[in-house]
């Protein structure tokens, strides 16, 4: 070896070492997102037919379906097509989908229920069209139990006989709890999906529930999230549509249509179709504390056809396909998803879903809170803090549909109120649970800076608000069954929390004592506790105060 060659040991010894470290930091890296996962799932669910368009031709959407597929292809994006029974026993959809490879593409189910199923189950046809979307004929909801059972039965031994196996995965708008059970138990199903959060849209009502990602639901309400293992089904129901975390909740809409529509769904203008949005929806799903896992379905279903979702659909395929590159975000099928968490979690774990800062313009943040008892909702707008939601779990809450048979085309899932900021708010008042405090007698709203939210230990999420009004810090532990607030830095400040509402609001509160707030809707009797501090009335406009006990409030929501 030559004294040249010597020079270069030391050299490449550092170059070694380096490369080792950079190795094992990445490994480690890569573990730590692995233990806190950031899932997409890429959902399409096919309709052979769309009655409320003639120019939406069958033709037109399954070109819609080859286009989605070639996409998903280009990007190497694994993802789940569900099928509506029409759409299953036709021959094109049949030989498209057999041809997708297995280990990248997932088919399943999708259960809205047309004419064809219906009749071959021997039963009157009731819609309007051969699939009509109202919930006493297109969804389960309209069928008794003993029906629901039939048209299972029909179409997973349809579905067996032209794939060879039955679908892991089943999802739709909303599944009534009979039905998920009996697929889960005759057919094992892995994994279902929902419709997001939403009021009235397109007339059907899923509201107060588990926010995004997913749970376990209760076996007599399937959009309720189960406490005990002996009560729940053990599919887990995956929330779909990727709600914007800020502004959906207070969407109004235009019109007669219940809610407008804020989400990742790639046909929407204000949404999944904007590029800056789409960008900004991304990079707050990998930043915001999620605590266990984040989670969104991407996708659309073909009934809108290629032409309009194109535009979104060319922006986020391939972002998704960067990020994932990345190392960013994982791109499953639904059933790798539902497989993983029930492999993971015996019950429903509590998670979040964190916006730190909004999109260009706005300077709102809000926090989402999900656990097996209750979920809450916290917006900061304008230096200002208040619980904009607040709804309490309780697997003995039943779903009218369980049992009973739609009487309408509308249908209405509810968990239970303690605060509703969309529900009780009225056009001169907005309805939420307010942090304020006394200064010299009179009552003024805290102002702060921004929050940090953080996860610091499993189960359990901190969030610090730094006060501008006493130069102090407002701290609030959070965990699955109670929040805990504290003002720190500071002493002698007389800070509370004051519920109100709009005048007409239907509140639910029957009874205020100094540490329980006895409710009642829909006849279930629940109630909240304070285990610090203490609750009062007010005669005058009924607003609900909660004053700290020793500067402490802990408000309980698992009894």
């Amino acid at each position: 070896m030559s004294i040249s060659s010597l020079r270069y040991i030391p050299i490449l010894s550092l170059v070694f070492a380096f490369s080792t470290f950079c190795s094992l930091h990445l490994a480690a890296q890569t573990s730590a997102d692995d233990a806190k996962p950031r899932i997409v799932n890429i959902i399409n669910f096919i309709r052979l037919l769309e009655p409320r368009d003639a120019a939406i031709t069958e033709e037109v959407l399954y070109q819609t379906v080859i286009k989605q597929v070639e996409i998903m292809k280009q990007y190497k994006l694994p993802g789940t097509f569900l099928l509506q029974y029409d759409a299953l026993m036709d021959n094109r959809y049949q030989q498209l989908l057999k041809n997708l490879p297995a280990d990248s593409f997932e088919i399943g189910g999708w259960w809205e229920i047309p004419q064809p199923l219906v009749e071959k189950a021997g039963m009157k046809w009731r819609g309007r069209y051969p699939w009509d979307w109202h919930a006493d004929v297109g969804f389960s909801t309209g069928y008794t139990p003993a029906e629901r059972e039939q048209l299972v039965d029909i179409y997973m031994n349809d579905f067996k006989k032209i794939f060879g196996y039955y679908p892991k995965s089943v999802a739709s708008w909303f599944i009534d709890a009979h039905t998920l059970n009996y697929m889960y138990e005759k057919y094992k199903i892995v994994a279902s999906a929902n419709c997001k959060d939403q009021l009235g849209t397109d007339g059907y009502t899923l509201w107060g529930g588990y926010w995004n990602q997913a749970y376990y639901p209760s076996k007599i309400n399937s959009y309720m999230p189960a406490q005990t293992e002996a009560n729940q089904t053990p599919v887990p129901v995956f929330r779909m549509l990727g709600s914007d975390p800020v502004r959906q909740y207070d969407d109004r809409g235009n019109g007669s249509n219940g809610q407008g529509v804020v989400t990742l769904e790639p046909v929407y203008k204000y949404g999944g179709g904007d590029s800056a949005w789409v960008h900004w929806y991304f990079r707050e799903f990998i930043k915001g504390e999620s605590m266990e896992f984040a989670y969104v379905q991407a996708g659309q279903e073909n009934s809108f056809t290629w032409n309009a979702m194109k535009k979104g659909f060319e922006i986020q395929m391939p972002l998704i396909a960067k990020l994932r590159d990345e190392n960013k975000l994982k791109v499953e099928t639904l059933a790798a998803s539902g497989e993983w968490f029930r492999r993971k979690y015996k019950l429903t774990p509590a998670t979040s879903v964190t916006v730190n800062n909004d999109i260009n313009g706005s300077n709102k943040k809000t926090v989402w809170f999900n656990s097996r008892f209750y979920r809450f909702n916290l917006l900061w707008e304008n230096n200002t803090l208040r619980f904009r939601d607040i709804h309490l779990f309780n697997e003995g809450f039943p779903s009218y549909y369980t049992e009973h048979v739609a009487s309408s085309n509308e249908c209405s899932f509810f968990t239970l109120p303690f605060v509703d900021g969309y529900r009780w708010s009225s056009p001169e008042k907005t309805a939420a649970l307010r942090f304020k405090a006394m200064i010299n007698g009179k009552e003024v709203v805290l102002e702060g800076g921004d929050p940090v939210v953080k996860d610091g230990a499993a189960g359990k999420l901190s969030i610090v608000w730094p006060l501008k009004t006493f130069n102090a810090k407002l701290l609030m532990d959070v965990n699955e069954k109670q929040i805990t607030m504290k003002v720190e830095g500071a002493t002698g400040i007389d800070w509370l929390l004051d519920l109100s509402a709009g005048n007409n609001a239907q509140l639910p509160f029957t009874k205020v004592s100094p540490h329980t707030i006895y409710c009642r809707f829909d006849k279930m009797e629940y109630q909240v506790n304070a285990k610090k501090g203490s609750f009062s009335k007010s005669a005058k406009d009924e607003t609900i105060r909660i004053a700290p006990e020793r500067n402490m409030i802990t408000l309980s929501f698992s009894k």
